[in-house]
């Protein structure tokens, strides 16, 4: 008599499915409906969306947005390693993952659910990476090009992430990737900042035009315009701002004809270093135009590697320690159920729980405080046992500059020139404006015309209109105006927020706040000192930002951060002392669909007290005034209201 054949997950699975029932016509149907209900109604914004990527991007909106993609992909590998990524459901776990059943036959369908995550993920931001660098000629092909590079780049990071969970070998190349995405963001963001403040003179950013940048390729008609800047007519003007005509003007301001000159030391120092960055700018970006140059190339070494790593996690599946599986669905089934009952207030307990059981903490001597500070000093403590979420928190004051850049936002007045060459170009025939090299010389004297006519360049291919001097840049678009203004208001709530772990805790477990004998006007006072100072910070070095990319006017817009501090204080010790969310309050039907009011009124607790008291502000972002006294005195007002209210 044969034995029985031994159990695979597979027979398991439909003995399983028997018991439970199996799925009828009815409940395919709903799923089916519902996933071409969603492509109906998503294709229309897509279609729409992918067609207004077609065109040239400059390259200041080019480095912001890849800067913004590089970001977003970073953030995904480490959601990724954070999650596990692979895990089970509560009875899968228990069951058959302890069972003799082959380890990746339990795991298929996660494997399944992590190659169709990182296939969404990999679209999306394939879709960003479009946006971003543009599809002058091509969309078609461009757009499967960037689908296959996101695509490529998700599995990869999924990969690298399930071969750390499965070894530890693998551990530092996911930290050195994060550390590499996170670097190059940087370096997009800051040397595009600095670029845009130094304002180099006809280097490799190149003249801005209808159509595109008269650069990279080079423009020659009696005179060559060069990606180096080079402008031969008798002389040259090159990409460290030198001309010669029996005379020379350097990037440092140095003029001189036939061997004597006027040389300016100062200038031409600053003209040094404020051609560094720029350099590295340009570095980069040409970089990345290498890469764009050969599409084909590229997609096959990124989807060659991304195929390699996938094979690996694919073995390594087959070996994966039950211990990591357990961990890693234990984190599920936590999200989970957040999700499931609404109340994403768990999420932050299990990140803080699973931060500060994993370390060790040494103790120190209480200083000697007032009672409310005494309370409030555990803030303190915590924030400064977390150098890496401070620093976090400093790095991310850049973002709402670098949003700004990419959404093509510039301050009402401002000129094209500092927006494409730092060159100002004024008068008939286009004629330049050579103070922005530190100099202005008399080029008649040189024997040179500045008259860019003789390189073809004619004044409708700029967007001007006959003689007619450049004006200022169109006026951005109120949304996208109110997106950055938007950023700036949440990230300050968000590192406000981060620091009111201690209010969370007194709400959670009053008895315990009772038994310290401190009154809560005292305590909320003490406690919102450190979110008051951190959202200042933040919001002085996010609005300084925006100011040196032009994205506001000049002006003292830094003291519009110490001035919102204390309502954005409020705000987030009132979000920290909300109630779970009430799923018993009544359902609003609409005809978008049902709305749930205990969801509703747990988001905009805290956030209807910031959103009120930096109200000024918002106004004053939205629409620059002349003079910014009456805004922040109205600002300063509304904070103090907000704060005692």
């Amino acid at each position: 008599m044969n034995p029985p054949p031994s159990p695979t997950p597979a027979s398991v699975r439909q003995f399983l499915r028997r018991r439970r029932g199996p799925a009828g016509a009815l409940d395919r149907y709903v799923t089916g409906f519902g996933l071409a209900l969603i492509a109906v109604i998503a294709g229309q914004p897509v279609s729409s969306l992918i067609a207004s990527m077609a065109g040239q991007v400059t390259p200041a909106r080019m480095s912001a947005g890849l800067a913004l993609v590089v970001l977003a992909f970073a953030g995904f590998v480490a959601a990724a390693r954070a999650a596990g990524p692979v895990a089970l459901p509560a009875s899968d776990a228990s069951w058959l993952l302890l069972s003799p059943l082959a380890r990746r036959g339990v795991l298929g369908r996660t494997t399944r659910l992590l190659a169709v995550t990182a296939v969404v993920a990999g679209a999306l931001l394939g879709l960003g990476l479009l946006a971003a660098m543009g599809a002058p000629d091509g969309l078609l092909w461009r757009l499967v090009a960037a689908l296959v590079l996101g695509v490529s780049a998700t599995a990869g990071a999924m990969a690298l992430a399930v071969l750390e969970q499965a070894s530890r070998l693998w551990d530092g190349w996911l930290g050195i990737a994060l550390t590499g995405l996170v670097t190059l963001a940087v370096v997009l963001s800051a040397a595009e900042v600095a670029a845009e403040t130094a304002r180099p003179a006809l280097t490799g950013t190149g003249l801005a035009t209808e159509t595109g940048f008269l650069s990279q390729s080079g423009l020659t008609s009696g005179g060559a315009l060069t990606s180096g800047g080079a402008l031969t007519s008798g002389g040259a003007l090159t990409s460290g701002g030198a001309l010669t005509s029996g005379g020379a003007l350097t990037s440092g301001g140095a003029l001189t004809s036939g061997g004597g000159g006027l040389v300016s030391g100062s200038e031409a120092a600053s003209g040094t270093v404020a051609g560094v960055v720029p350099a590295v700018h340009h570095a980069v970006l040409g970089a990345v135009g290498a890469v764009a140059a050969a599409p084909p190339a590229a997609v096959a070494v990124v989807a060659a590697s991304a195929a390699l790593l996938v094979r690996q996690a694919w073995t390594a599946i087959g070996r994966m320690p039950a211990r990591a599986v357990l961990a890693a669905s234990t984190r599920t089934a936590h999200v989970t159920r957040a999700a499931v009952l609404l109340d994403p207030g768990v999420l932050t307990w299990i990140a803080e729980d699973n931060h500060w059981r994993a370390g060790r903490l040494r103790s120190r001597r209480w200083p000697s405080l007032p009672a409310p500070a005494a309370l409030a000093w555990h803030d303190w403590r915590r924030l400064a046992r977390r150098p890496g979420r401070l620093a976090a928190m400093a790095a991310s004051a850049a973002l709402p500059a670098v949003l700004a850049r990419a959404l093509g936002i510039t301050a009402p007045g401002t000129t094209a020139t500092s927006i494409a060459t730092g060159i100002t170009v004024t008068g008939p025939g286009v004629t330049p404006d050579m103070s922005a090299l530190g100099a202005t010389p008399d080029m008649s004297a040189l024997g040179m015309t500045p008259d860019m006519s003789v390189l073809g360049v004619t004044p409708d291919m700029i967007g001007l209109a006959g003689s007619a001097p450049v004006a200022a840049v169109a006026a951005p678009s109120l949304t996208a105006v109110a997106v950055t203004a938007g950023a700036v208001l949440a990230g300050a709530m968000a590192v406000a927020a981060a620091v009111a772990t201690g209010a969370r805790r007194d709400a959670d477990n009053p008895a315990l706040s009772r038994l310290t004998a401190v009154g809560l006007r005292p305590t909320l006072a003490a406690r919102a000192v450190l979110p008051a100072l951190l959202a200042a910070a933040w919001t002085a070095a996010a609005l300084t930002g925006l100011t040196l990319v032009g994205a506001l006017p000049s002006g003292a817009w830094w003291a519009f951060g110490p001035a919102i501090a204390p309502a954005v204080a409020a705000g987030a010790l009132r979000m920290a002392r909300r109630r779970p969310v009430d799923h018993s309050m009544p359902v609003i039907d609409t005809p978008g669909g049902a709305i749930p009011t205990g969801p509703l009124l747990w988001a905009l607790t805290g956030a209807d007290v910031a959103l009120a008291g930096c109200l000024p502000a918002l106004v004053a972002l939205l629409a620059p005034p002349d003079d910014l006294a009456g805004p922040l005195a109205l600002q300063a007002v509304a904070s103090a209201a907000a704060l005692a209210a």
